[in-house]
């Protein structure tokens, strides 16, 4: 628990400290988390690293989290690369003469939208030419808050199973305790800035955050039980690894985005 606590700290003020630094600091340290996040995906799936196949995944997920508009250079639609991917790595089972099969093939697109869109949803949220930090931190205070909120009301009052064939220690009231303590955070973003958010969009991004951050946390646990490890990987002592601490963030900024709840 020690070194989990510290390992929290330490991590939490280094990433915090980045994020309001923004620019190439904050962009930097979210293209090696998806780097590696992906990384850590392919090794869950028993693909090697130097496969055609994951090289295929990780060039995709760079063409999703490189700031191509910074450096002013244009790529292809979303659209046409998810097509793009997926034409390679079909080429690959083809290549191999099936011993990289579609199965494969599908594992790695899904892998490379998963990771690769959602960090750069999170790139997209700090680089807005307006008020690109406050959207950043009113999003990360409303997934952080759901996970205190979770865990202090689970541990507390916790009696109903939330999902136990999935997180046998998640509950009911942790659930409900995550998405009540997000509302709180998001009111007091909201009356922090009026001029920037109303209290209505703030409580529906504070109850999107908390709902669709559980079921991110929800997803990497099925994932994890399929797999049968505990952990994707070991960056953070205590912790896990990159897809275990993020695992809310990549599924709650671009459905932010797509929503149009953060106007980027």
């Amino acid at each position: 628990m020690k070194q989990r606590l510290i390992t929290g700290i330490l991590a939490g003020a280094l990433f915090v400290a980045l994020t309001i630094a923004g620019g190439a600091f904050y962009t930097g340290l979210l293209i090696l988390l998806a780097i590696i996040g992906f990384s850590e995906y392919v090794r869950m799936n028993g693909v090697k690293p130097l496969h055609p196949a994951a090289l295929v995944g990780y060039a995709g997920v760079l063409l999703f989290v490189l700031p191509w508009a910074s450096w002013e250079i244009a790529i292809p639609s979303m659209p046409t690369i998810v097509w793009m991917l997926m034409f390679l790595l079909l080429s690959v089972t083809v290549l191999s003469k099936n011993n990289f099969t579609i199965d494969g093939a599908a594992l790695m697109l899904l892998g490379a939208i998963y990771v690769g869109y959602g960090f750069s949803a999170m790139i997209d949220v700090r680089t807005m030419e307006s008020n690109g930090l406050f959207w950043s931190f009113l999003s990360f205070g409303c997934i952080w808050a759901s996970d205190v909120g979770a865990y202090f009301v689970g541990k507390a009052i916790g009696k109903h199973k939330l999902w136990p064939e999935i997180s046998p220690n998640k509950t009911v009231e942790g659930a409900l305790g995550g998405v009540a303590l997000a509302l709180i955070v998001a009111v007091v973003f909201a009356l922090s800035a009026p001029d920037i958010i109303g209290l209505p969009k703030a409580l529906l991004i504070g109850l999107v955050a908390a709902v669709a951050g559980q079921f991110g946390d929800l997803i990497q646990s099925a994932y994890k039980r399929v797999r049968a490890i505990k952990d994707t990987g070991t960056l953070l002592p205590g912790h896990g690894g990159v897809l275990d601490r993020c695992d809310s963030w990549i599924i709650v900024f671009p459905l932010l985005l797509l929503c149009g709840l953060i106007p980027v």
